[in-house]
C-alpha cells in the first residue's frame, strides 16, 4: 500500500484529506507541525507527501530543502496563490502545487497523476470479487472477464479510485471525455448505466440526486 505524509497544520482540513486518501485505498499519515513532519521523514519511507507552506515550527519551503535529496514526490497545498508561490515552490521542486480551497476530486487526480509519474500507481486494484488491471485494462468478477469499452473502462477506474465519493456529472464529463460539460447528462448517464449493468455493479455505483454517482464498494 502506497504510504503518503500530510502535512497540514490545521487539522480539520488534514482529517477530511486522511479519511479520503484512506478511502481511495493509500496509507496516510499526518503531521500538524514542520518538525514534527522532519521527525516523520528521518523514521519512515513515504511515496508521497501533501505539503502546506505556512506551518509552525518550519515552513513548507524550509521542510522542501530537506525533502529533496530524499526524492519523495511532493504536492503543495496552501492558500498561498501568486504566481511567485507557485513558481517559487515548483522551482524548488515540488511536482504540484494545489490551492485552497480545493475538490477532494481534483486532489485524489493531483496524487494519482504524480503517483503515476514516478511510476508507483498500484496496476491492479481489488475490490471484493472484482479485480481492475490498469497495465492490461482487463476487469474481472469472480475470476470472469468482463468485457468493456475504452469509456467503459475509464468510468469504472474512476469509480474504484474515488470510493465512497460522491462524482458530479461534470466531473465525471470533464475526466472521461476531456471537454467541457455543456449541461447535457445523457452522455454520462448511458455510458455508466452500460458499464454498470456489464460489470454487476448495480447496487455499489448509486445514483446520487442532482449530484451524478457514487461507488459504495
Amino acid at each position: 500500500m502506497l504510504q503518503i505524509l500530510v502535512v497540514e497544520d490545521e487539522q480539520s482540513i488534514s482529517n477530511l484529506i486522511k479519511i479520503n486518501l484512506t478511502r481511495a485505498g493509500y496509507a496516510c499519515d499526518c503531521a500538524y507541525d514542520g518538525l514534527a513532519a522532519v521527525d516523520m521523514l528521518d523514521k519512515k519511507p513515504y511515496d508521497l507527501v501533501l505539503l502546506d507552506i505556512m506551518l509552525p515550527g518550519a515552513d513548507g519551503y524550509e521542510i522542501m530543502d530537506y525533502i529533496a535529496p530524499l526524492e519523495i514526490p511532493v504536492i503543495f497545498l496552501t492558500a498561498k496563490a501568486s504566481v511567485a508561490d507557485r513558481v517559487k515552490g515548483l522551482r524548488m521542486g515540488a511536482d504540484d502545487y494545489l490551492t485552497k480551497p480545493f475538490e477532494i476530486i481534483e486532489l485524489l487526480a493531483r496524487v494519482e497523476s504524480v503517483l503515476r509519474r514516478y511510476h508507483k500507481t498500484e496496476q491492479v486494484l481489488t475490490e471484493g470479487d472484482l479485480v481492475v488491471d490498469t497495465a492490461s485494462r482487463t476487469v474481472t468478477k469472480k475470476g470472469e472477464t468482463i468485457s468493456l469499452t475504452k469509456k467503459e473502462f475509464d468510468l469504472l477506474l474512476l469509480f474504484v479510485r474515488n470510493k465512497n465519493i460522491a462524482l458530479y456529472r461534470e466531473t465525471i464529463y470533464e475526466r472521461i471525455w476531456g471537454g467541457e460539460y455543456m449541461g447535457d447528462s445523457r452522455t454520462v448517464d448511458l455510458h455508466v448505466q452500460r458499464m454498470r449493468k456489464k460489470a454487476g455493479l448495480e447496487e455499489q455505483i448509486q445514483t446520487v440526486y442532482r449530484v451524478g454517482y457514487r461507488y459504495c464498494p
